[in-house]
Order: structure tokens, then C-alpha cells, then sequence
């Protein structure tokens, strides 16, 4: 067959390929070249079957020319990726009442008949679009039925039933190409990620009947588990001699029987089971993949039609990868490269079991990875009071604020009507592993009534049972199977395997001691941002930082922060303690001071009652200290300069933490980050005063100690000023969700409700919240490096906003030369893997 480059014999040196032919094809070329049994194939490219959707047939004569007369086919459809699907394949072409004559004699006219009849009734419902009820009705076992089934076609179409095997190929090749062109098939196969113009090749092969005097059947066999990765032979087998299924795949045995009281297919057939094992074992070796053979025994000889990679969930496929390269069969960079990501936020977490059935009330924003289900609660103090009970909660808010952070420690989950990705509950939930869905705007939320309407209308109230999966945006109704989280040998092994290969250092951010131990556990090569006001928020803190925010001068201010000083210290000795001498730095206060106080008139009383101050009073201050733009008010840099007690605080804190740490073992130099700086002299003021608290320290301990000033750079102009800021600063570490908020002059809280809208309509080609802007904020960030750098060499560059766990922003930062990127704790091993598949991307380009 070589006058057709598009009709193709399948032979070892066929023309044929994934991209043209599709991964069918190209897999049977495979087991060709390994001389395994496979039944002749012809393969139709992409460019052919589109000709047929057409209306341009190919010669039907010379296609069936490498095939024997009388011979039945069967047409299977070979896209470029197997996840993208196609047309059913359709089995006994060529079946036809004289075909029915010979088959009759040789296999008994009761299991020709079926073969017919089976053959009938998929022509009917797949090519001639007749109503599958009709036929379903009819059957398919036996002559009554064939004779049922030739009589409905004949009535339904007003034709006899074809009995020339070309037309009936010819209208087979035809219905798959339309069905693959059609609206609906482009739809589905976009929907899994497939361009809607992807090709479709197909598949003529010979049939391998499975009828015969000896042991006969068919089956597909793996030599491993799709769910668990693990070495565990499993298939499924129907003898067509015992009339019934004769295995199942099983655990520990090889194929346990369905009925145990029947033989399985190694008793059956022996040599046929040694040769598919073989079969099995040389393909996994010389396709360097774990595979799926579908088989036909017939008169105890193996046929193999096809071998397709074994469908596997993401913790399979790190196990497969991770073996595979341990048996010699592919290199560590190639396990490293076959695992996407973001498949790891799967054994991470727990994982909604997306194979079972759903019931989807409503869909937000996927913030935080996971999923769990739990009661529906309204209020942080309702979510701690289930977590006294013992009770699992979902946390449900308008929009979360600093005050709900004990709250979200005590829920299983948190929900939010506002919101994009870098909100405060999807800060928050990454960072400390709790699965988030935010800005679910097509839901109705009534935190008074304590109500929930889903979008069909359905009403949930507190109590009411639903479970948040925070990796694909879903709130669903009531419980649903959930797939455990897996942190197993093979997933330490593949991460040991990134460490070698990457060339850019990840961090965590880290606000308190667990979240620390939960970066040390993941390997994070220091903490690159902590967040010092989320250690005010404990309620003995909270009233004192309240005392301290109320006070009237400066002598007052120092009496209440002497009260935090304490607990603060104790949390830095903790946190670089459990870091054993990495690099951990610490973010001064940032955040407004009106976020540490109620926003409510119940929270004002008690406030009142605290502070022993007449309620008026206090309602009054609270006001007073309101701003129309809090997130461009007195915050970060600006506070510690106006309220300059809070950073000698905490600068004394980290100081005396760090004496405390080296005396147990663990010593520390501590970076000390700026935050919201826009000119080089803020830095100037807030050293000098850090310099002074360092000489107090040194002086009343007699111990020396060192600290590196950097600066968090989240305005356009400290990016713009880098070169006079670095002459102060000996690192630069830049928070893009600030400076992306600023850039754009978008509110990142707020941003949600039209986000998805803009993507749509192509303004934003991604969310810049949750992908990084490399032409706008992107050039920020170079500029501000290349200016850093020119004024300090050694300057110390990175990234410590939520865009550093993202790949795509690790590969921006590896091209800026940055020293290394910090993300959410959760997030480390995710961006261990996209690092190091960088760096192997580049060695190997």
C-alpha cells in the first residue's frame, strides 16, 4: 500500500506518527517492530478521515486489499492523545448472511448468530443513527434475535440489512469522521483540554474472533494498580469457551476469579497466560511506560489489538514514574519530567473522589487545594466551638478579615462570596494547608439569617452538611468519598531527585511555628516571608495590641507592647528553632492598625469592657482611625515610622530570639524585611532605629549577633528606586500581590467579581493574580533587579508573593536571576518539581 500516504499498511517502517496518525497507530507500529502478535492494521491519517467527514472517500478496494476475503474488521479511533477520546470503535465488519453460512459451520450456528446480531445492533444505533431502544429491546444472544434484529433494521430504514463488507466499512469510516467533526465531539474534547480543530486518525484491523475449539476469550491485562502505583498483575477476562467472565483483577493473586469457584485464565490456558505476562513485561521495557494490553485468545494463541498507556490518578503516576526510573528503564530527569506540578497538590491533600457522582450547588474561585466536608458554620467562634466538640466545620463568610484566623484554624474548610486568589482566605488556606473556595458570587450568602442559596435556589442552613473541594472551585451537597491525602516513599524520592537538578532556592512563607514545621517537613530551604501580624490575633495578644493601639503617648504605647514583647520573642526563638540555622526572615508589622480592632457594635462593647472606657469612647476611636483606602494608608513602612514603638519591639524580639536560639544550637543571622517602602530614606529611618535597639541588646547581654536589613518591595517606585534603595538594603524580595494590585490599580479583594468576565473577553489573558504579568509586572521586576544589582552586586533578589509557587513565575525568576522564590508551605513541593523541571528543560534544549 504505497500509492495512499494517508491509507497506510502498519508495518515496522510505516510513514506514521502520533501527530498525524494518532497515539492508536503509532502504539500498534511499537508492538509491530517487537514482532508481538498483532492482526493486520491499516491506519487512516487526521487528513483522511477528514476527507471522508468530507464526503472524499478513499478506494475502498485498495484499502481492503492487504486483508483476506471474508475476512470481519474492525475500526477503532486513534486520536493524538487518548484522554481526548473519539467514536466508539465497531466490531464484525464484514458480517453478513454468507459470512453467517461459513461461521455457522465452524463455530455452531447459535455463536454465529450473536456475532451477527451484535454486529446488527451496533451498525444500527452507531452508523445508521437508528433508536437504540428499539434494539435494546431485541437482544443480542442467538438466531431469535439476529433474525429480530434484521427485521427492526429493514423496517427502521426501509433497506435490507448491507451485505457488501466494502459499503459497510465505507459508511463505518464515515459516521466516525462526522461524529469526531461535530459540535457536541469538539465541545467534549475541548473540554479536556484538546484544540478543537485535533485530528482523528482510525484503525482497520483484522479480527481476532476468540471462537474456536480451544480456549478462547478476550481480556485486557496491566501489570500494575491505576489507583495505587503499585506492582499488582490485574485485567479482566471473558471466555467465550465457559461462557462467562473467568477473572477479575485482584490484589495479591494473578487475576483472582469472579466466581472463585471457576478456573482462572492461568488454569485455563497456561501458555497463553505465560506469553501475555511476557507480552507485558517486553512492553513496559522497550515502550518505557506501564501499559494496558487488550487481548483475544483464540484456540489458546494470543492476539494483542492494542496497547494503551494504564490510566492512573497523580499519586499512581509518581509511583509508576519513580519505579521506572529505578529499574533502569528511563533516567531520574525523565520520572521528574512525566509528573506535572500541580498533580502533586493531589497527594498533598485530600482529594474529592471525582469518579463517583456529585451534586454541585454552586462554584467559586479554586484558592486552596484539598477538599472536606463538614457542617456549615457563619462565624469563627461558632468554628472554634465545633472544633471543642470535636465536630467538623466549613467556614462560611462573606469575606474573611485577620479576625477570623482562629476561626479558619478550627474549620475543615473555609467559603467566601468575595475574593480572588490572592484574598486573605486564599492566603491564609494555602498557607496553612485548609481547602478554600472564594468569590462564589453565584451563590447567595445571609450571614445574618445564616443562610446559603445555591444556585438552582436550594437553601442551606448552619448545621447543614456539605463538602468544599478547593481544587476545582466546587461546593457540593451534603458528604462525598474523598481520597486520602499519600506522602509516601515514592513522592520523597522524586523530590530527593528535583533537589539535584534545580538551581534556584524555594522558601516558604511561614507565619508561626507550625506553619514552620510544616515548610521544614516539605524541605523548604528557609522561611522567605514571615508575617509578623499574624501573631497578634490570639485573644490575650489581641486585647493588648487593642491597649496598645488606644494609648495616648508614647510612654503608653512602650507599657503595653513591654506586655507583647514576651510572646513575640517566644514565637522567633520557636520558629528559629524549628528552622535549625536556615535563613528565616521576618516581615515587620504591615497591616493597618484599624484590622486589629471590632468592626462591630457588640465587639465595640467588649472592647469597651476590656479597656474599662465608656462605650461611646470606644466606638469613637474605632471610627476616628477608619480610612477610606486602607490598603494605601498608614500600613507597613509608614506605621513603623509614625508608630515607631512597634518596630523596636519587634526588632527586639527577633534579636533576643536569635541570642536565645544559638544557645540551644541553632544559630541564626535574621533578615529583617521592610514592607510598602517607596523611598530609600524610609529604610534610612527605620535602620537608624534598629541599629539602636541592636546596640541596646548587645549591651544588656553581652552577646554579639548580626541581622540583614532587605526590603519588600510592593510599590511601582521602590522597583522603579531600586538602585538608591539597595544602597541601604542587602536584599530585595518583591510581593506581587501588592505590587500587581498597584500596577494594575485593581483591589485584589475585589477583583473576583469581574476577573472571569475580563479573561473571557481577552483584556487579561490570565487572572494577574493568580498568573504573573510578565509584560506589565513582569518589567517592574527586572527593572527593579537590574537597578538593584547595579548598585549592590551581591543584592539578594526573590519573590515571596503567592506568584512564587507557580511555575511559570519560577521560570521568570530563574531568567531574572533571582536567588530563589517563597510560597505557601503546601505549595514548597509543587515548586521543588517545576524548578527542577526547568532547569532540565534548559539542559536539555
Amino acid at each position: 500500500m504505497q500509492n495512499d500516504p494517508h491509507t497506510t499498511l502498519i508495518t515496522a517502517d510505516a510513514p506514521v506518527a502520533a501527530e498525524t496518525h494518532g497515539g492508536r497507530t503509532k502504539c500498534l507500529q511499537r508492538l509491530v517492530r517487537l514482532e508481538l502478535p498483532v492482526p493486520r492494521t491499516v491506519g487512516l491519517s487526521f487528513v483522511a478521515v477528514h476527507k471522508i467527514a468530507r464526503g472524499e472517500m478513499p478506494d475502498m478496494a485498495f484499502l481492503l486489499s492487504p486483508f483476506e476475503a471474508g475476512e470481519l474488521l474492525c475500526v477503532r479511533p486513534s486520536s493524538e492523545d487518548p484522554d481526548w477520546g473519539g467514536p466508539s470503535a465497531i466490531l464484525n465488519i464484514g458480517m453478513n448472511d454468507a459470512r453467517f453460512v461459513d461461521l455457522a459451520e465452524r463455530l455452531g450456528k447459535e455463536a454465529a448468530a450473536s456475532l451477527y446480531a451484535r454486529f446488527v445492533h451496533s451498525y444500527a444505533v452507531l452508523v445508521a443513527r437508528l433508536d437504540p431502544d428499539v434494539f435494546d429491546v431485541i437482544g443480542m444472544e442467538g438466531q431469535a434475535s439476529l433474525s429480530e434484529a434484521l427485521r427492526a433494521y429493514e423496517e427502521e430504514t426501509d433497506e435490507p440489512f448491507p451485505q457488501d463488507p466494502a459499503v459497510q466499512l465505507a459508511e463505518v469510516l464515515r459516521s466516525m469522521a462526522r461524529a469526531w467533526e461535530g459540535t457536541s465531539a469538539r465541545l467534549l474534547r475541548q473540554a479536556k483540554g484538546a484544540p478543537a480543530d485535533a485530528g482523528l486518525g482510525l484503525v482497520v484491523q483484522s479480527m481476532a474472533l476468540g471462537f474456536g475449539a480451544g480456549e478462547c476469550g478476550s481480556g485486557v491485562i496491566q501489570l500494575v494498580d491505576g489507583q495505587t502505583g503499585l506492582e499488582q498483575l490485574t485485567g479482566r477476562y471473558l471466555s467465550q469457551s465457559q461462557g462467562r467472565d473467568a477473572l477479575d483483577g485482584g490484589s495479591e493473586a494473578l487475576f483472582l476469579e469472579r466466581d472463585p469457584r471457576g478456573p482462572s485464565l492461568e488454569d485455563l490456558a497456561p501458555q497463553a497466560f505465560e506469553d501475555l505476562i511476557a507480552y507485558a513485561t517486553l512492553m513496559r521495557t522497550k515502550l518505557r511506560e506501564e501499559m494496558q494490553v487488550e487481548f483475544v485468545i483464540e484456540d489458546g494463541r494470543v492476539h494483542l489489538l492494542d496497547g494503551v498507556r494504564v490510566a492512573r490518578n497523580s499519586r499512581a503516576a509518581v509511583r509508576i514514574a519513580v519505579r521506572l526510573a529505578e529499574d533502569g528503564i528511563i533516567t531520574r530527569q525523565e520520572a521528574l519530567m512525566r509528573i506535572p506540578p500541580s498533580a502533586l497538590n493531589e497527594l498533598l491533600h485530600k482529594q474529592v473522589d471525582r469518579t463517583r457522582a456529585r451534586d454541585v450547588a454552586g462554584r467559586g474561585v479554586a484558592a486552596s487545594p484539598g477538599a472536606a466536608t463538614g457542617r456549615i458554620v457563619f462565624s469563627a467562634a461558632e468554628a472554634q466551638a465545633c472544633a471543642a466538640r470535636d465536630e467538623a466545620c466549613i467556614l462560611v463568610r462573606r469575606e474573611t478579615s485577620p479576625e477570623d484566623i482562629r476561626g479558619m484554624h478550627a474549620a475543615k474548610a473555609v467559603l467566601t462570596e468575595r475574593g480572588g486568589m490572592t484574598s486573605h482566605a486564599a492566603v491564609i488556606g494555602r498557607g496553612i494547608g485548609l481547602p478554600c473556595v472564594v468569590g462564589a458570587s453565584e451563590m447567595r450568602f445571609q450571614i445574618r439569617k445564616k443562610l446559603l442559596t445555591g444556585r438552582d435556589g436550594r437553601v442551606f442552613k448552619e448545621g447543614d452538611v456539605i463538602t468544599l473541594d478547593g481544587t476545582h472551585g466546587e461546593i457540593l451537597v451534603g458528604e462525598v468519598s474523598l481520597l486520602e491525602a499519600t506522602l509516601d516513599d515514592a513522592f520523597k524520592t522524586l523530590l530527593s531527585w528535583a533537589d539535584l537538578e534545580r538551581d534556584i532556592g524555594i522558601r516558604a512563607n511561614a507565619d508561626t511555628p507550625a506553619d514552620a514545621r510544616t515548610a521544614k517537613n516539605f524541605l523548604a530551604q528557609g522561611i522567605g516571608l514571615c508575617r509578623t501580624e499574624h501573631m497578634f490575633f490570639e485573644d490575650d495578644r489581641l486585647t493588648v495590641m487593642r491597649e496598645m493601639i488606644f494609648a495616648e503617648n508614647s510612654e503608653d504605647r512602650r507599657a503595653a507592647l513591654e506586655r507583647l514583647l514576651p510572646v513575640q520573642r517566644a514565637d522567633f526563638t520557636e520558629l528559629f528553632m524549628t528552622m535549625a540555622g536556615l535563613p528565616v526572615c521576618i516581615r515587620l508589622l504591615d497591616p493597618p492598625l484599624h484590622e486589629f480592632l471590632p468592626s462591630d457594635h457588640a465587639g465595640h462593647r467588649g472592647l469597651a469592657e476590656a479597656l474599662d472606657l465608656p462605650l461611646s469612647e470606644v466606638t469613637r476611636r474605632v471610627e476616628a482611625m477608619g480610612e477610606y483606602n486602607p490598603m494605601l494608608g498608614m500600613r507597613g513602612v509608614r506605621l513603623g515610622i509614625a508608630v515607631p514603638e512597634i518596630y523596636d519591639m519587634q526588632v527586639r524580639a527577633i534579636f533576643e530570639a536569635s541570642i536565645n536560639a544559638a544557645k540551644s544550637g541553632a544559630p541564626i543571622v535574621p533578615e529583617i524585611m521592610i514592607p510598602l517602602v517607596s523611598a530609600k530614606r524610609e529604610v534610612e529611618l527605620v535602620k537608624m532605629r534598629i541599629d539602636v535597639v541592636a546596640a541596646a541588646v548587645r549591651a544588656e547581654t553581652g552577646a554579639d549577633f548580626d541581622y540583614k536589613l532587605g526590603v519588600m518591595v510592593e510599590t511601582p517606585r521602590a522597583a522603579l528606586r531600586a538602585q538608591d534603595i539597595a544602597e541601604t538594603a542587602v536584599f530585595l524580595s518583591f510581593g506581587t500581590n501588592d505590587l500587581t494590585q498597584m500596577t494594575y490599580g485593581l483591589s485584589r479583594d475585589d477583583a473576583g467579581r469581574f476577573m472571569s468576565e475580563y479573561v473571557k473577553q481577552g483584556v487579561f489573558a490570565e487572572d494577574p493574580f493568580h498568573t504573573l504579568d510578565v509584560d506589565g509586572v513582569g518589567e517592574l521586576l527586572i527593572l527593579g533587579a537590574r537597578r538593584g544589582r547595579a548598585a549592590r552586586p551581591d543584592l539578594v533578589l526573590s519573590m515571596c508573593g503567592e506568584h512564587g509557587g507557580n511555575p511559570e513565575s519560577i521560570a521568570f525568576c530563574r531568567a531574572a536571576g533571582f536567588d530563589y522564590v517563597s510560597c505557601s508551605p503546601f505549595r514548597v513541593p509543587v515548586a521543588r518539581l517545576a524548578a527542577a523541571q526547568l532547569a532540565i528543560f534548559d539542559k536539555l534544549g
